[in-house]
């Protein structure tokens, strides 16, 4: 049933995201009132209130802009320029109101490139901004959401700063905005270079959710060993995220119930409305459960001997994908590691991990084939691998006792336990 208007109004009011907003909006009207003597001007308070308020809502929409560019090209560079684009355009319209509301005159802007050159500094700046933000998310610090809102208030307090020639801001904005355009997109390039040009050996890597496991991973597995030559694949699947350990420590989700063997998480009426709590789907085979299906479809498919399903809990839990890669790489020192990944949101925050841990030779996949992890979860039959399906249909009668090849597991509670 859906919330109440009144409560869902409150929900917004008490949001942290809501609250960043406004600050945000009020250090940019007292920036630029306080730089220009423009404390009246109706254009400014209009502008900065509608960012105080809208804020939160663009980054969602930014960021989406970007997931469907990835999702359809599967390539960083892309999405990134995607991202840009509304970014540009959001500031251009922003500051020429102002410039248009005489907030500013021609003069300020000219060592800047006028009104363009700084539409596209300020946005290169924002964009680089919030890549770290978004690296320090993927190393469990902040949230993704509010670390991107604060790179953002940050840098509407330096743009302004710049706009009003403030000595050493504006050389500096200059410098950071290039600096950050190039670090961005070069580091993007690079990226996607890697997945053009490979070495045909060496070790596969395989990150995610599996939640559950089904005949597309099961196709990639075999087609990275296959095209790439590799000597083996390691697949590690997702623990407990830690984005999903905050959350329920805070108390904005809670596991409601189990469901189908799987265990279903709800917001609370303390979730912040504006943060996205479950990117891939907020229902999960356990960990163990999940780690389980997945070794039972790799020796059904007679792949055991080349494919290696890592569980590291203490490593993940500490450092998350990034531990996981580390322990990857210095266990296979000198060998080269190649990333598998889908195109959709999941497989290419996967991808964003991988690139942040060095030299990793992506494999990016088009998701195009209508099978999903999604659709198994919601019903839909002959997706995964017959060892699994079985695996699940017990799981779905609430079996007490699950067999997969022949091994038998105890089902406590949605999570598979050696019996």
């Amino acid at each position: 049933m859906p919330k109440p208007k009144k409560s869902r109004i409150r929900a917004y009011l008490r949001s942290p995201s809501t609250r960043l907003a406004a600050t945000i909006g009020a250090l940019m009207y007292v920036s630029y009132a306080a730089g220009f003597d423009a404390w009246s001007n109706p254009a400014l308070i209009a502008v900065t209130a509608f960012i105080g308020i809208a804020l939160p809502a663009y980054s969602r929409f930014s960021n989406r802009i970007e997931q469907r560019v990835n999702y359809a090209l599967v390539l960083v560079t892309a999405g990134r320029l995607a991202r840009f684009a509304a970014q540009f355009a959001f500031n251009l319209i922003a500051l020429l109101i102002i410039q248009l509301a005489g907030v500013f005159g021609d003069s300020d802007l000219g060592a800047l490139g006028g009104v363009v050159g700084a539409a596209a500094l300020t946005t290169a700046a924002s964009q680089g901004a919030q890549y770290v933000a978004i690296m320090l998310f993927n190393r469990n610090i902040g949230d993704a959401n509010r670390n991107v809102l604060i790179a953002l208030s940050l840098n509407i307090v330096v743009t302004a700063g710049a706009i009003a020639g403030i000595m050493f801001i504006q050389p500096a904005f200059i410098v950071l905005g290039l600096a950050f355009g190039v670090f961005v997109f070069g580091a993007g390039i690079l990226s996607d270079m890697r997945g053009i040009l490979f070495p045909k050996r060496g070790i596969g890597i395989f990150l995610g959710t599996f939640n559950p496991f089904h005949v597309t991973h099961l196709r990639l597995v075999r087609e990275a060993l296959d095209q790439r030559n590799l000597e083996r694949i390691i697949i590690h699947p997702t623990l407990v995220p830690r984005g999903h350990r905050l959350a329920l420590e805070r108390g904005d989700i809670v596991v409601d119930r189990i469901e189908n063997g799987m265990q279903v998480y709800e917001r609370t009426d303390r979730a912040d409305p504006y943060v996205d709590y479950f990117p891939t789907g907020q229902k999960f085979f356990a960990p163990e459960t999940r780690r389980f299906l997945i070794e039972g479809a790799l020796e059904d498919a007679g792949l055991s001997d080349r494919v290696e399903v890592a569980f590291m809990p203490e490593v993940y839990d500490a450092k998350g994908f990034h531990g996981v890669i580390a322990t990857i790489k210095k266990n296979n020192h000198g060998k080269p590691i190649h990333g598998i990944h889908g195109s959709d949101v999941g497989g290419m925050m996967v991808r964003a991990i991988m690139d942040e841990c060095g030299w990793i030779y992506p494999m990016p996949i088009k998701r195009r084939d209508g099978i999903s992890a999604t659709a198994v979860r919601g019903g839909a039959t002959g997706m995964t691998p017959e060892t699994i399906s079985t695996a699940l249909s017990q799981l779905k009668s609430g079996s007490q006792q699950i067999v997969i090849n022949e091994r038998k597991f105890r089902n406590d509670n949605g999570i598979l336990v050696r019996a």
